[in-house]
């Protein structure tokens, strides 16, 4: 088992994202960031390639999409394959592991956007109990 023992503060759970030096923190990071938690989701349908990618993910730049693959795949959830043609095509896709991940982040998207209402609803509540804000 790899295991950090700054984060080992429970021998039965050997990571712990709330401590500092942990490596589980540094990949729920890349998960949860904004552009992560996008690009896990848009590939839970299938491969993409990068541009399609980037169209599906509205609003992330080619360097931010770039930096955030790299990310997942060292993390062990995207997978990049690239062909060998003329020009070259690299496709992503998610590993099994990144499969469960989008599972997850899948299920949280779909409650918030079927929460949207009442979210809304509270923003205007907080905000005119603020005077405005």
């Amino acid at each position: 088992m790899n295991r950090i023992d700054e984060c080992a503060t429970d021998p039965a759970l050997p990571y712990n994202v709330f401590a500092k030096a942990c490596p589980s923190r540094g990949t729920l990071e890349h998960i949860t960031g904004r552009w992560g938690a996008l690009v896990l989701g848009a590939l839970f349908e299938g491969s993409l390639r990068f541009n399609e990618l980037r169209r599906r993910v509205d609003g992330v730049s080619e360097k931010m999409l770039s930096q955030t693959l790299h990310a997942l795949e060292r993390d062990g959830l995207v997978d990049r394959e690239a062909q060998p043609t003329n020009p070259p095509r690299v496709d992503y896709e998610l590993t099994p592991l990144g499969r469960e991940v989008a599972t997850r982040l899948l299920a949280l998207i779909h409650f918030l956007e079927g929460s949207m209402d009442d979210v809304l609803d509270a923003r205007r509540r907080y905000d005119d109990a603020r005077g405005g804000r």
